[in-house]
């Protein structure tokens, strides 16, 4: 009698039938694509599979870890992303996994045989082996691409560095406008304002600075505090904006000569408004043009025709004609007319001008979000650093991505150090300080009133992030001031009637 021997048809699908071998081709495809090294091993290709499996099983539990951490605290998934040592291992294994899996695919074939699959079904698997080395290839090489722009950004943009804690719950940090590039000596900032945000809930508070404020003080432990004791007091000339340089000046008495102008100005802005200052950002106008459009523009309801003005006649002083106007309504800005809206100072004031600024930084914050991001990442990566220069650390990135979106979801509030609050020529700081802890301690309430903000907020008063930064050792003579718990409503009103009808983000 003949002895009846069993087959395997996965190493010796010739002895099996035409239908077995058709499954066979499909489950060793989607082995393959679930398992790379999966069918090597079948096929007793060890040191193959060995290696193969390995990557496969490694990036398996990497991400399922990610996942756990990720589901555990959120902010984790910031970290992936900005991380510098996570982006750079992260450039590295995503092509080695795209290679792996490809390489397996293409091996997979070739261990399945086309010939062994029917007529019928080898038009549909060539099919689905096409589709799923493209999607295979597609998102990984995209990935890796992103990847290397992301720690390109990182290592461009943020700063090395250990990272500050919230001070009275907050962080406060220096915006900076100028014209200048890379090389900043002489710069004058064109605008100026300390965004302060509750580190818990969100709550931003946009303090306007004006940049023809005088005598503004320095605290005590800045080097130009010995320069100028009583404030700088010299005259027209001594202007909140021209402190960079005198940072610049006296560049050798900073711990960081590098950024001694930063420094001197996120100093006088400490000592103007009573909030300690950690950080600051500059925007390059010029690049802030292209960040613009790197966005796809920004829109905003424009309350006047802003003119788009001609060079300044150095002869005379005075713009040339007007080249053209931004009209009054919903208007979607470039780069260019965004940055024109703005700067423009022609038949305005210096404080219109600060709304106007003030009115495109919140459409950038309300317009920046997660699809815009994405679909526009690469023309953003490459537009910000040459548009923005900070001393964040890129340490404290990951948890500063949380807190934007905190700011992203609630309305943000401003004020302006400008009269009739405050006289630049002749600033009373007292009441400056006693105007921003008083905004400040309003804006807590109103997030505490805010179901979705209370699970978030401590206990953090706003008194005490008004004006209890440190002041009472570094201003010595200068006057101290306590934050008023209740506001003025209807001067808030009135004063937020004013600044809408000069522009607003719909």
């Amino acid at each position: 009698m003949a002895e009846t021997r069993y087959v395997d048809p996965i190493r010796y699908p010739s002895y099996a039938s035409q239908p077995t071998r058709d499954v066979r081709a499909w489950v060793l495809l989607l082995v393959t694509a679930l398992i790379p090294g999966g069918v090597q091993l079948l096929f007793r290709a060890r040191r193959w599979a060995k290696i193969s499996l390995s990557i496969t099983a490694i990036s398996w539990i990497l991400a399922i870890i990610a996942l756990v951490v990720i589901l555990i605290n959120k902010t984790f998934l910031f970290t992936i992303g900005t991380n510098p040592f996570i982006l750079t291992f992260l450039s590295i294994w995503v092509p080695v996994i795209a290679i792996n899996w490809v390489v397996c695919l293409f091996d997979s074939l070739r261990r399945i045989k086309l010939v062994t699959v029917s007529a019928r079904a080898r038009k549909r698997f060539v099919a689905a082996f096409c589709a799923l080395v493209l999607i295979v290839v597609g998102p990984l090489a995209w990935g890796t691409t992103m990847l290397n722009s992301q720690r390109g950004l990182m290592s461009d943009l943020f700063a090395s560095g250990k990272a500050a804690k919230p001070v009275n719950g907050r962080y406060n940090i220096l915006l900076l406008g100028s014209d200048a590039g890379k090389g900043r000596t002489g710069i004058r900032p064109d605008s100026m304002s300390l965004v302060s945000v509750d580190a818990k809930t969100g709550k931003t508070v946009i303090i306007g600075l004006p940049r023809n404020m005088q005598n503004v003080p320095f605290p005590k432990d800045s080097p130009l505090h010995k320069h100028y004791p009583q404030g700088y007091d010299c005259g027209n000339e001594c202007l909140l904006n021209a402190v960079f340089q005198q940072g610049e000046r006296h560049k050798d008495e900073f711990e960081d000569p590098k950024m001694a102008g930063e420094q001197a100005t996120m100093d006088a802005a400490s000592a103007i408004t009573g909030l300690e200052v950690q950080y600051y950002a500059m925007v390059n106008l010029k690049g802030f043009q292209k960040l613009i459009d790197s966005l796809g523009g920004i829109t905003l309801v424009s309350g006047k025709r802003v003119p788009i003005s001609s060079k300044v006649d150095p002869t005379t002083g005075q713009h040339g004609p007007v080249k053209g106007w931004i009209e009054p309504g919903k208007q979607k800005l470039d780069g260019f007319h965004a940055l024109w809206f703005a700067r423009s100072r022609e038949f305005s004031s210096d404080y219109e001008r600060m709304i106007r600024q003030r009115c495109v930084q919140t459409a950038m914050v309300k317009q920046l979000d997660p699809a815009t991001v994405l679909t526009r990442y690469q023309s953003i990566a490459k537009a910000t650093p040459g548009a923005v220069s900070t001393s964040i650390p890129q340490s404290q990135v990951d948890s500063f991505v949380d807190l934007a979106l905190k700011v992203k979801s609630q309305k943000i509030e401003s004020l302006d150090l400008t009269p009739p609050n405050v006289t630049p020529s002749h600033p009373d700081f007292a009441e400056a300080r006693r105007l921003v802890a008083k905004k400040i301690d309003a804006s807590e309430k109103d997030a505490e009133k805010d179901k979705s903000a209370q699970s978030a907020s401590g206990t953090t008063s706003g008194a005490r992030a008004g004006v209890s930064a440190g002041l009472g050792k570094h201003l010595g003579s200068q006057p101290q001031t306590v934050a008023q718990g209740s506001t003025d409503s209807s001067a808030d009103k009135g004063e937020s009637a004013d600044a809408k009808a000069i522009c607003y983000v719909p």
